[in-house]
């Protein structure tokens, strides 16, 4: 990365899902082909009696998502305070999928780190996106932040669009 280069110059910054609970809402893919790796980011404003959302990944070919699949992963960073702390912590996940905190009244941020070649590159799969199960009184967003890109300036190319 460049040091005198601002964030949007280096990395494409995406709106997988805008605030809202989860009930019938899912976020958006997209795709990879033109970045190495996506810093998923999941926001999560939690209220009074909250249910967690269940959080996955899933791999297309197409930023349809028409043939979507589970993407596999083991790790996330967690804060789940963000008011008492900016630090993220390293956290395993089991099966794939993590529930965000169900503490009341929190407001919380979860990253995880996707790179290409986690896909199911042999199968075509360059596209992604997060899951999101529904989640009482909590609102959730997502945001994509692919790095660095492959041929162009971020700016050059689409990450909504195959």
């Amino acid at each position: 990365m460049l040091r005198n280069a601002a964030l949007a110059d280096q990395a494409k910054i995406v709106t997988g899902l805008a605030p809202i609970t989860p009930s019938t809402s899912t976020p958006d893919f997209v795709s990879m082909k033109n970045f190495d790796r996506c810093a998923v980011i999941i926001l999560v404003d939690n209220g009074a009696t909250v249910t967690g959302s269940a959080i996955t990944l899933l791999q297309s070919t197409v930023v349809a998502g028409t043939d979507e699949k589970a993407l596999a992963f083991s790790t996330m960073m967690a804060n789940t305070d963000t008011a008492a702390a900016d630090t993220l912590t390293a956290t395993a996940v089991a099966s794939n999928t993590f529930t965000t905190s169900n503490t009341n009244n929190k407001n919380l941020m979860y990253v995880i780190d996707v790179k290409a070649e986690d896909l199911d590159r042999a199968g075509g799969f360059d596209c992604i996106r997060a899951g999101t199960a529904n989640a009482v009184n909590a609102v959730v967003s997502v945001t994509y932040v692919l790095f660095p890109p492959r041929y162009a300036s971020p700016a050059a190319v689409s990450a909504i669009t195959d």
